[in-house]
């Protein structure tokens, strides 16, 4: 296979994967925010809760960009 196309298609899921990650954690805690104006008794079951899936989802993300980057050193 052609390193060019090789190394395109690693930026292109690395670029994809943090362009994601972001999206997600952004739409996350502004239903978080959301949340907790609503209800503010709730707070903190809903801060714990939107912890907890942001770590996964940044734990996600970077997983997916380590595979993203480790195509490109497969050649």
């Amino acid at each position: 296979m052609d390193i060019g196309l090789l190394g395109l298609g690693a930026g292109l899921g690395a670029g994809l994967t943090i362009v994601g990650g972001g999206f997600g954690i952004g739409r996350l805690s502004a239903a978080a925010v959301e949340a907790i104006a609503r209800q503010p008794e709730a707070a903190g079951e809903i801060r714990g809760a939107a912890l907890l899936i942001a770590v996964l989802l940044e734990g996600a993300t970077i997983i997916a960009l380590v595979f993203a980057l480790l195509f490109k050193l497969i050649r």
